[in-house]
């Protein structure tokens, strides 16, 4: 047998796979506005893809209730509403309440060690006023404590709702005050984890999360207030 037998394939995201997190993160981060239709054809030429890998990320997109498909009319992103939100976030913060709950049984060292590391990278951006970093490294620890949780049917309910939710909370601005609670908030996470007290991490996490709710909630309240006002205008 060849030593070139023993060898495994080099593994690469799909094509489809790329694209499709490409457009989740553009609509995240809202380069691509709630309301407004998909540029297809100007995507399709600024990242070098065809329409059918373009048209398949977007059906994706439109599963994870991001975009609406409208017949013959292409996509458009979805406005996000409190209604939406008033259903998504309890799941959420009930499922983050069960994973804390669960990691604190089941995390290693190694992972909790990785947790740390993410931690002080969140506090680094948040001391240089750099909210994309800050979210991203956030996002890194909530789902690092899902990964330790170890219950794959609890990850899969959890990511389907979880774009949602890190939509709205990336577009709503945060006052300075609530970011510094927000920080004070991961301050005791972490310790619970580290401690492996399940019951407080898992009531720490379920308030942090009504927490967020509650800031994305008055942001959104007030587009509506200011969209209103100009249509007075």
């Amino acid at each position: 047998m060849s030593t070139l037998d023993t060898l495994s394939s080099i593994e690469r995201p799909s094509l489809h796979e790329e694209l499709t997190d490409r457009l989740r993160t553009m609509i995240v981060e809202g380069i691509l506005v709630a309301g407004e239709k998909v540029p297809e054809r100007a995507l399709c030429e600024k990242l070098g893809v065809s329409r059918t890998p373009m048209r398949e990320a977007l059906k994706v997109l439109a599963a994870d209730g991001l975009l609406t498909l409208q017949p013959n009319r292409g996509a458009r992103v979805r406005a996000i509403t409190v209604e939406e939100l008033e259903e998504v976030f309890p799941l959420m913060g009930a499922l983050e309440a069960l994973a804390g709950e669960l990691a604190c049984k089941n995390v290693t060292d190694k992972q909790l060690q990785a947790v740390r590391k993410s931690h002080n990278a969140m506090l680094a951006c948040f001391k240089s006023a750099d909210m994309p970093g800050y979210f991203r490294y956030n996002q890194q620890i909530h789902e690092a404590i899902l990964t330790a949780a170890g219950n794959q049917t609890l990850t899969t309910t959890y990511l389907s709702l979880a774009v949602r939710v890190r939509r709205a909370r990336y577009l709503a601005n945060m006052s300075q005050q609530r970011w510094q609670e927000a920080v004070d908030e991961h301050e005791l996470i972490l310790k619970a984890l580290e401690t492996r007290d399940g019951k407080k991490l898992s009531a720490i996490l379920k308030q942090h999360l009504e927490n967020k709710f509650a800031t994305v909630r008055q942001w959104i309240q007030t587009q509506q207030e200011e969209q209103q006002q100009q249509g007075k205008v």
